[in-house]
């Protein structure tokens, strides 16, 4: 019950009986929150004179956030990247499937398509908050397809597209209305990349820099025209080079913006980048990685034949390829086999290894868990 006046409206929620993460040591404690807050329990009492509205036992389990994947093309099945006749439905098994591997919100993240596909899908993908219905949507990543041809990697070379005259004009051509895109990937070498990329920051889109052949010098000049993400480092772009280390250099440039701050993804797959390059990234730029899957349809699925938007990909083992090529096309290790992975090849110690990573619901409120695993 609330003790005082002027408090916030959302409710206050005090989670008991879990072990929190500090300073990589596990300690027992309870957890306050409101409004997706974490609180000073000190001040909350004697500043705003307000206890808990509600408790929760989470029955001495690990609490921790959630994963979020800002690169996934699929699942379970499901393609994103088709224009089938329920799109929604699709996604939110997706959404489901994928709590139980730790991620609480994703970007669903469509590959080069023909305008036809991205016109009928994007409406149909909104952005939603999580619940026990499934992980959070933040909105859909579009990779293509304004990227190089010689970095298209699994991306149909048939549907690649450049800037028009008025490019961002053509862009919106191409992918019609932008109310439910976070984030889109392009080749920054492109012409008149520079104009489209002040275009879709001045709306709030996240422009990621990604299938690119550009050198250090365009990606530094596409940061400063507001690009803040490089997609899959290392993946569809130059290798690193002593003269010219291209986007790559970007983690390490002296020429961004001030205050301007560089992302990347990273695929800790164990197939997409070797551990020492994994080391690499993370030495040089800790603040800046993300791990994300760039999972495929074929993921939970097995061996066989899939697809990826207009392309067929053959899953043998753990590596899927373009059907009939030796050409990677996406992952198919969920999300908390790449985190496994990355501490692994890092020795970056965050949970210990005998804890079993698991999304679950305590009374309806999402709380990601690692619990210990039985011998």
């Amino acid at each position: 019950m609330r003790n005082g006046k002027g408090a916030a409206w959302a409710p206050v929620l005090q989670f008991t009986n879990c072990r929190i993460l500090r300073g990589r040591r596990l300690l027992r404690e309870d957890l306050w929150v409101r409004g997706g807050r974490i609180l000073d329990p000190e001040r909350l009492f004697f500043e705003e004179r307000l206890v808990a509205d509600e408790q929760r036992d989470c029955g001495g389990c690990i609490l921790a956030p959630g994963f979020i994947d800002v690169q996934i093309n699929g699942g379970f099945g499901v393609d994103f990247s088709q224009a089938t006749a329920d799109v929604g439905s699709g996604v939110a098994l997706v959404a489901r499937k994928i709590l139980s591997h730790g991620v609480t919100s994703f970007c669903p993240t469509l590959v080069t398509s023909p305008p036809e596909v991205y016109h009928k899908v994007l409406p149909q993908i909104p952005v939603k908050s999580g619940g026990p219905h499934g992980a959070g949507i933040l909105g859909v990543h579009l990779e293509g397809p304004f990227i190089s041809r010689e970095k298209r990697g699994a991306h149909p070379e048939a549907h690649l597209r450049s800037f028009e005259a008025n490019a961002f004009h053509d862009v919106l051509a191409t992918y019609g209305p932008l109310d439910n895109v976070r984030i889109v990937t392009l080749a920054p070498e492109l012409d008149r990349s520079h104009e489209v990329i002040q275009a879709l920051t001045a709306r709030g889109i996240c422009v990621s820099l990604g299938h690119s052949v550009a050198d250090l010098q365009a990606a530094e000049e596409a940061v400063q025209s507001g690009a803040t993400f490089i997609t899959h480092l290392f993946n569809a772009m130059l290798p690193f080079h002593h003269r010219d280390p291209g986007i790559v250099g970007l983690l390490t440039s002296d020429r961004l913006p001030p205050g301007r701050h560089i992302f990347y993804g990273m695929i800790s797959d164990g197939t997409h980048t070797n551990p020492a390059a994994l080391r690499i990234a993370h030495r040089a730029h800790p603040q800046g990685l993300v791990l994300v899957t760039d999972a495929v349809p074929a993921l939970g699925l097995g061996n066989g034949r899939h697809t990826l938007g207009q392309q067929e990909v053959e899953v043998n083992g753990l590596t899927a390829y373009v059907a009939g090529t030796k050409t990677l096309s996406g992952s198919i290790a969920p999300m908390d086999v790449c985190v496994r992975h990355f501490l692994q090849a890092t020795d970056f110690v965050v949970l210990d290894d005998s804890l079993h990573v698991q999304a679950t619901y305590i009374s309806g409120e999402l709380v990601w868990q690692a619990e210990e695993a039985k011998q």
